[in-house]
């Protein structure tokens, strides 16, 4: 009787100064196997390998999530799922004697995005993480993280928001710390840990979104000064091109230092990734594939042809912050095993009971009208914000002017809604710094070509002398694209612009 192996590791090296290179479907051929779900392969990009053969695909059959498994180890690491041989698959919320993390989420539709998200926030929850959570589907992809997160937003609006109070935080922070002589962050010490999470982000930062320039700076400013004062960014996006998300020079410092999750991509994002060199020298990943099982050739008429059933691969990753870049892992099953109508009873268990973690009072005041209102709808009076961060980023030495901070055109806020007159404190005035929204820069350009034409010269000088915040060449010039667009704007000859002529 032959027994029967379900494992084999072969371990290859080459000569010195040989470099490690293969074929992974050429080498699961020569290895005899069918399925290249159950061969893997690991290298150290030089001239060692180990190569593991697998009688069945090893990641088939992955447990749920466990709340113990979630909670923040004291070298701020999380468990999220296992690798191909095992072994626990580890994500990092926070470094101990550095601070917050940096990240990025990539996967095209169905490859578990969704779901592997969902887990890092119940994970930052049960850790005593504020989590800061835009969710640009309409809070559709993670609908279980409302009540979960200290700060759930589901519209562009409100996601910018966020990033501006996010940058805010930041300098209020870094003052307060230098005060105190600190040149690191301690969770807890006294403040918590934030972490601000953009789903969906490349409806924020792809080519065409109003909010791009300055969406994509924020982003690289809280991720460049955030970490020291222990707030974190990350990004959660489909898998399509870097170009696509704000430009590679945005995420690349947040690819190559971060902690990254790589779900199943497309092939441009692949080539940006090793063009850009943001995978280790000589590693060479195995692409997933949309379902699991090998390629079977049968003839129409053999008995039972077509009855085979694809294996789902959604969850399959690599963590390319880990030291285990090149392993292929799976994130835990997350959720009930059958669809259910309404939010996931097993989804919102995960989260842990309990209020989630909140932001430090000390800090609370500067985050501005949005962040108090946070969870709502945005309305004229929370657009107040925008001037409240404004003026923290002032306060703390930064001219938004000169830092391209209020990049991109302003939000337009909508009318405002009369207060219910029977609420308590009815008839109160609001405080005057939110008695009216701040000037929109459509408003100023149209306000400027009152008197008539002017050419883009004369017309950026006029709006930035009419004593409103200073607005950049670029947000003058796409908010003048928008309006010519929409006929409120008219361009006779190029580079010069007038109100329409009416009759």
């Amino acid at each position: 009787m032959t027994d029967v192996i379900d494992v084999v590791e072969i371990e290859v090296e080459r000569d010195p100064g040989k470099l490690i290179s293969y074929d992974h479907r050429a080498l699961v051929s020569a290895l005899g196997g069918r399925d290249p779900s159950c061969v893997v392969v690991e290298t150290d990009g030089l001239s060692r390998a180990l190569i593991t053969a697998y009688r069945r695909p090893p990641l088939e059959n992955l447990p749920y999530a466990r709340g113990e498994d979630l909670a923040m180890d004291a070298k701020g690491f999380v468990t999220v799922g296992r690798y191909h041989d095992g072994m626990p698959a580890k994500m990092r919320l926070y470094e101990p004697g550095s601070g917050a993390q940096r990240g990025a989420m990539f996967g095209t539709t169905g490859a578990g995005k969704s779901r592997a998200l969902q887990l890092v926030l119940a994970a930052e929850k049960r850790s005593g993480i504020v989590s800061w959570l835009a969710d640009l589907k309409g809070g559709q992809s993670v609908p279980e993280a409302r009540g979960q997160v200290d700060w759930h937003a589901t519209t562009p609006e409100e996601a910018m928001c966020q990033l501006r109070a996010g940058l805010t935080l930041v300098h209020v922070r870094t003052n307060r710390y230098a005060a105190l002589g600190r040149s690191y962050f301690i969770a807890g010490q006294p403040d918590p840990l934030v972490d601000i999470r953009i789903d969906e982000a490349n409806r924020l930062l792809q080519e065409g979104s109003q909010y791009r320039d300055e969406a994509a700076f924020l982003i690289k400013e809280i991720g460049r000064l955030g970490r020291s004062v222990g707030v974190g960014i990350s990004i959660a996006a489909q898998a399509g091109h870097i170009e696509e998300l704000g430009g590679s020079d945005t995420l690349r410092a947040m690819l190559k230092e971060g902690d990254v999750a790589l779900l199943r991509w497309s092939s441009n994002m692949m080539a940006t990734l090793v063009s850009d060199g943001l995978l280790p020298a000589g590693m060479d990943l195995v692409p997933i594939p949309r379902t699991g099982g090998p390629s079977v050739l049968r003839s129409r008429f053999a008995p039972g042809a077509g009855d085979e059933e694809d294996s789902a691969t959604a969850g399959q990753a690599y963590l390319l912050g880990s030291r285990r870049p090149g392993a292929l892992m799976r994130f835990f099953r997350v959720g009930s095993p059958t669809p259910v109508l309404g939010l996931d009873p097993e989804i919102v268990a995960l989260y842990g009971p309990g209020e989630p973690a909140r932001l430090e009072m000390t800090s609370y005041d500067d985050m501005g009208p949005a962040y108090a209102a946070r969870g709502g709808p945005i309305t004229a009076y929370d657009l107040a914000a925008a001037g409240a961060v404004a003026k923290g980023l002032e306060d703390a030495g930064v001219d938004p002017s000169t830092t391209g901070y209020l990049a991109g055109p302003l939000l337009t806020p909508p009318p405002p809604t009369m207060p219910d007159p029977t609420a308590p404190g009815a008839g109160m005035m609001p405080p005057a710094s939110m008695s009216k929204s701040p000037a929109t820069a459509r408003s100023r350009i149209l306000a400027a070509l009152a008197d008539g034409p002017l050419d883009k010269r004369d017309l950026v000088a006029k709006v930035n002398d009419d004593g409103g915040r200073r607005l950049s060449s670029s947000t003058i010039s796409t908010t003048l694209s928008e309006l010519t667009s929409v006929g409120d704007v008219a361009s006779p000859e190029r580079g010069r612009y007038q109100l329409p002529v009416s009759g």
